[in-house]
């Protein structure tokens, strides 16, 4: 199973769509969104992959209220708070906006896979069994912006920049 994992959006409309495209295209099944997509009418934006997508707070929140409030017309998206711990497909997921708390997660030994953010930068580090994924920024403000596809069963991930 592919997934897509973005963060830090920024309320940067064209690069989460062109984003949210490139990730249909390369047939990930589930999206993950690691933190500062920010504003309520980003919501929107994010609902265009239309298909399962999880979604946590990053240090940039935004009006949290008003974008509970669109979330109510968006089903496929959960939402949740500052941090999430998944079974997704048999694999245990973590996702928190901060890298060091990531690191932490990681060195229990309890996911396969644990998103981040915060930082714009791009890393992928093995900790133990554990990936941790940071996937760049979807904003594009410290390089071009990128995401990750990985395949969840092998492992295998690929960098899209764009």
């Amino acid at each position: 199973m592919k997934v897509a994992i973005m963060s830090d959006s920024h309320d940067s409309i064209p690069n989460l769509e062109k984003a949210i495209e490139l990730a249909l295209t390369k047939g990930a099944e589930v999206l993950f969104h690691c933190g500062d997509l920010i504003s309520p009418f980003m919501i929107p934006v994010l609902a265009k992959f239309g298909k399962e997508t999880h979604l946590i707070l990053g240090n940039n929140r935004g009006d949290v209220y008003l974008m509970m409030e669109h979330l109510k017309k968006y089903p496929h998206i959960k939402f949740h708070g500052e941090q999430a711990f998944l079974d997704i497909k048999n694999y245990k997921i973590a996702m928190v906006h901060y890298p060091k708390i990531a690191y932490a997660f990681a060195v229990t030994g309890e996911y396969d896979f644990v998103f981040c953010g915060h930082t714009h930068v791009y890393e992928i580090k093995e900790i133990g069994k554990t990936l941790v994924i940071n996937p760049g920024e979807i904003l594009g403000k410290e390089g071009a912006p990128s995401f990750v596809i990985l395949d969840l069963k092998t492992k295998e991930h690929e960098r899209i920049v764009f």
